[in-house]
C-alpha cells in the first residue's frame, strides 16, 4: 500500500479551510449584523416604524443604551463595556476549545461569539463618540398591543446559538457518559 504525502502548502491550506469553517458563522453574523445596523441607521429615522409582515414583523429604529431587554445601566456604561469585552474573550476561548466538537456546539458558540462581537462593536463606540446613544435595535415582533423587546441580528444570533447549545445538551447521546454508566 502506498501512502500519499501531502505537500506542506496543501496541509496549510487544509488547516486554513478548517479554521474558516469554524469561524464562518461568527464572521457572517458580525458582517450581517453590522451591515443591517448601518442600513437601518441610514434609511430609517430614529423611532420610525416600517411594517414588514403587517404589524407582526416591523422594523423600528431604536437605540438601547442599556443591556438585554433594555435594562438601564445608568452611569455604569463603561463598566458594562469592559465586562462585555471579558465575556466576549471568554466565549472566544470556549469556541476555540470546542472547535472540533459536535457541530451544534461549535456552530452554537460561533453564533454566540458573532453576536457578542456585533453588539460589542456598537457598545465600544462609547469611547469614540461624544453622545453615545446605544446599540441599534430594529427587529420588532408582536401583535397589536403586545410587542416583544426590539432586538437586532446579533441578539438573534446569540439566542439561536444558545438554542443550538441546549439542543446538543438535551438531545444528543454522549458515548463517554454511556460508557461510565455501564
Amino acid at each position: 500500500m502506498r501512502y500519499r504525502i501531502l505537500p506542506a502548502a496543501s496541509i496549510a491550506n487544509h488547516k486554513r479551510l478548517n479554521l474558516l469553517k469554524v469561524y464562518l458563522p461568527t464572521i457572517l453574523v458580525v458582517f450581517i449584523d453590522q451591515f443591517s445596523k448601518l442600513w437601518i441607521k441610514n434609511n430609517l429615522p430614529h423611532w420610525e416604524t416600517w411594517n414588514i409582515l403587517g404589524s407582526f414583523l416591523r422594523f423600528t429604529h431604536v437605540k438601547n443604551p442599556g443591556i438585554a431587554f433594555g435594562i438601564s445601566v445608568g452611569q455604569f456604561s463603561i463598566i458594562v463595556v469592559f465586562l462585555s469585552i471579558i465575556a466576549t474573550l471568554f466565549i472566544a476561548y470556549l469556541h476555540w476549545q470546542e472547535r472540533n466538537n459536535h457541530p451544534l456546539i461549535s456552530i452554537g458558540l460561533g453564533l454566540i461569539l458573532g453576536g457578542a462581537i456585533g453588539n460589542l462593536i456598537d457598545r465600544s463606540s462609547i469611547f469614540f463618540v461624544q453622545n453615545y446613544e446605544g446599540v441599534i435595535d430594529f427587529i420588532d415582533i408582536g401583535s397589536s398591543s403586545f410587542r416583544w423587546y426590539t432586538f437586532n441580528i446579533a441578539d438573534s444570533a446569540v439566542t439561536i446559538g444558545i438554542i443550538f447549545y441546549l439542543m446538543h445538551s438535551f438531545f444528543t447521546t454522549k458515548p463517554e457518559l454511556l460508557e461510565r454508566n455501564d
